[in-house]
């Protein structure tokens, strides 16, 4: 089981940006078929996938995010990120990594970071 570790979140205006960060316990860019990704859950909602990034630096974006949203990585801090730029009030969530090992998600999920997008 890889530990996950989310931070960055924070209370920002409509427009503003951050970034949130990932860190993960081992070396994950090492291993195969491995994608890292990012999802969220508002109040009330269903926790949605927002993006996703592989091991070969190949990128994913949920249509609500794309153009907004960038997900990168750190090879050697073992970390993953993710740029949230033009943040909307709909943004607002909790916001998960996850690591998905050849197609299948890590049962556990960390505590998330939260962010909230201010009118």
């Amino acid at each position: 089981q890889v530990q996950l570790v989310e931070s960055g979140g924070g209370l920002v205006q409509a427009g503003g940006s951050l970034r949130l960060s990932c860190a993960a316990s081992e070396s994950i860019f090492s291993i195969i078929n491995i994608v890292m990704t990012w999802y969220r859950q508002a109040p009330g909602k269903q926790r949605e996938w927002v993006a996703a990034i592989t091991s070969g630096g190949s990128t994913n974006y949920a249509d609500s995010v794309k153009g907004r949203f960038t997900i990168s990585r750190d090879n050697a801090k073992n970390t993953v990120f993710l740029q949230m730029n033009s943040l909307k009030p709909e943004d607002t969530a909790v916001y998960y990594c996850n690591v998905v090992r050849f197609g299948v998600r890590q049962e556990a999920w960390a505590q998330g970071t939260q962010v909230t997008v201010s009118s």
